[in-house]
């Protein structure tokens, strides 16, 4: 099976682990021990950001960039439905209340145009999401949010590498949230982290990660224990210093892929936006005029010729039994792009002759 995903560790990060171990430093009280704070400021220099705070998933790290912009109970956040359930979760456990819009029928991105529709009086904040490591529209949304006094927010847990409008993505964002989870472009097992170039935030986003505390046993806010270990750290610093290397094959993969499947109609395939790079993360095609069900045939086909191919995702958070009573508006291409989309590997270990079965595999198919 070529699977969807892949971790990519070698003996380097063996290495760095078994170091940490016997160096007897596995954490730290105020999760500020040398090893993140080396990952953090690498990190901070590899996006362009001042300030990076690692933390121990990318969910942790959206809630803690919630937090820390000030949310209280009947502010409501504006963000798609097309994602991972984690961005509207963390609103909910933030005290807001989450506002879903639609998404571009071609990026899959939140819709700026949808966003700027569904601002109110009671808005606090925008979710904007690099979806499938396709950058989101920030530079609109920037706009949008300080027209209406907004904090604005990506949620760039599949987008490491990826480019917006010439830099990396989370430079138009207040705060950018980052997940290093085992299937991402680079991991640390779980973890996460937040970057910012904003004082003020970056030192609450320090101090709500680990019981808002200033110093030991002294808490100066409500926080909660997001520490990254030591070890997960250590591993990140080397999966930073190979990122280069895993982006460069997931782009080759993709491109290669791209230029197989380019005459099948009745698929489209994703294309990167001008000014743009995407990280690759995922390479998801979307089945046109297609059914759910003829979607999900096509897909467990696949998988039974040995493709690794997955659906993200088929349920739309709105339709989610916990957020069913959320507000919304009309989500259209949301619930198209659910029932069509599925996501093919081009990880670093898909091979060329593994991109050239999946291409003639799927041609084969539809």
């Amino acid at each position: 099976m070529i699977p969807i995903n892949a971790p990519q560790i070698g003996e380097e990060e063996i290495k760095a682990v078994i170091e940490v171990m016997k160096s007897g430093v596995l954490t730290h009280s105020l999760g500020q021990g040398p090893m993140v704070r080396r990952f953090e400021e690498e990190y901070a220099k590899f996006v362009g950001a001042k300030y990076a705070v690692a933390v121990n998933s990318g969910t942790a790290a959206l809630h803690v960039a919630l937090a820390a912009v000030g949310l209280k109970r009947g502010d409501e956040v504006i963000l798609p439905s097309f994602t991972f359930v984690a961005t509207a979760e963390t609103v909910v456990l933030a005290g807001a209340k989450p506002v879903f819009v639609d998404v571009d029928p071609e990026t899959y991105t939140v819709s700026p145009e949808e966003v700027d529709k569904a601002v109110s009086g009671k808005t606090k904040a925008i979710i904007a999401v690099d979806l499938y490591g396709a950058p989101a529209d920030m530079k609109t949304l920037r706009e949008i949010a300080d027209k209406h006094g907004l904090k604005l927010i990506e949620d760039a847990a599949q987008a490491h590498g990826a480019v917006y409008d010439g830099r990396p993505v989370g430079a138009y964002a207040d705060v950018a949230c980052w997940s290093f989870y085992a299937s991402k472009n680079m991991t640390t097992g779980e973890g996460g982290m937040i970057t910012t170039s904003d004082d003020e935030l970056a030192e609450k986003l320090r101090l709500i990660r680990c019981h808002g505390e200033q110093q030991k046993y002294m808490s100066t806010l409500i926080g909660h224990n997001y520490r990254m270990p030591e070890i997960e750290a250590a591993i990140g610093l080397v999966q930073l210093e190979k990122l280069p290397i895993f982006l460069a094959r997931r782009r080759e993969n993709a491109e290669r892929l791209t230029a197989k499947l380019c005459e099948a109609r009745n698929l489209q395939l994703p294309r990167e936006q001008p000014k743009c790079r995407n990280s690759w993360y995922l390479y998801t095609v979307r089945l046109k005029d297609a059914s759910r069900q003829k979607r999900d045939t096509v897909v467990e086909q696949l998988k039974s010729k040995g493709i690794g191919a997955e659906i993200y995702y088929p349920w739309p958070i709105h339709m989610m039994p916990p957020y069913r009573r959320c507000k919304r508006f009309k989500l259209t291409e949301t619930e198209k792009a659910s029932e069509q989309v599925f996501s093919l590997p081009v990880h670093p270990s898909v091979k060329t002759e593994h991109v050239d079965y999946i291409a003639e595999t799927i041609l084969g198919l539809i």
